[in-house]
């Protein structure tokens, strides 16, 4: 077992962390994350200040590519309707290789004064994600409303999760390492490893090809 108490034999998982518009600076969680923990590793979409829906998304597979084994993204802002579309314009088996993501205050491109910058980001996808995902909003984000966040999660298959009063959940909300994002994301992590752990026990016994015994397996996070 290892210090999360999860199996030590399944595979860890790879966490892409994908920002938003502008990139994440030093004091926020992602880039707090990638140097603190062992397992996260930016995802450089390029374009940061002038950001291309479909360049972003074709970075992103990129990198999901690279990973040889499970990925879980971890996305901010700008970074989650990324992550929507390539959900949306990709044929991955559910849970495979993308296993799971935290999609964090998610803005809203399809608001009347959605700024031009990121507005080629809309309509928000509407389809479910093809993989488990937690999406985590704030009661008083500047570029999404509470309710239309939920709404989103809803669309998307997410489980939902309510921040409080954490403004854009960046850097300017002080959050530091934030201990309930990295919560979440073992929950994920933990998720993605007994789904792994499942599926080699049931092929030998079903019989089952790879796919089928992945579908078969899948359990709704805990």
């Amino acid at each position: 077992m290892n210090r999360f108490g999860h199996s030590s034999d399944a595979p860890q998982p790879v966490v892409l962390t994908i920002p938003g518009l502008n990139n994440s600076g030093a004091d926020h969680w992602q880039t707090i994350w990638e140097e603190r923990r062992g397992d996260c590793q930016r995802v450089d979409l390029g374009s940061w200040a002038s950001p291309s829906r479909n360049a972003w998304v074709t970075r992103l597979d990129a990198a999901i590519r690279e990973v040889d084994g499970p990925v879980i993204l971890a996305a901010h802002s700008l970074g989650c309707i990324a992550v929507a579309w390539w959900g949306a314009l990709q044929s991955q088996a559910y849970g495979w290789p993308v296993t799971g993501a935290l999609l964090v205050a998610p803005p809203d491109c399809d608001r009347m004064e959605t700024p031009e910058t990121i507005g080629g980001f809309g309509p928000v996808p509407r389809s479910p994600l093809p993989f488990p995902s937690i999406l985590v909003a704030s009661r008083n984000d500047p570029y999404i409303f509470y309710e239309r966040a939920h709404s989103i999660g809803k669309n998307w298959g997410s489980q939902f999760v309510d921040a409080g009063h954490c403004g854009h959940i960046n850097a300017d909300s002080g959050l530091g390492d934030w201990d309930l994002g990295q919560g979440l994301l073992e929950r994920l992590i933990a998720h993605a490893q007994d789904q792994a752990q499942a599926m080699r026990q049931m092929r030998p016994a079903l019989a089952l090809p790879l796919g089928d015994a992945r579908l078969s397996a899948m359990r709704p996070i805990p």
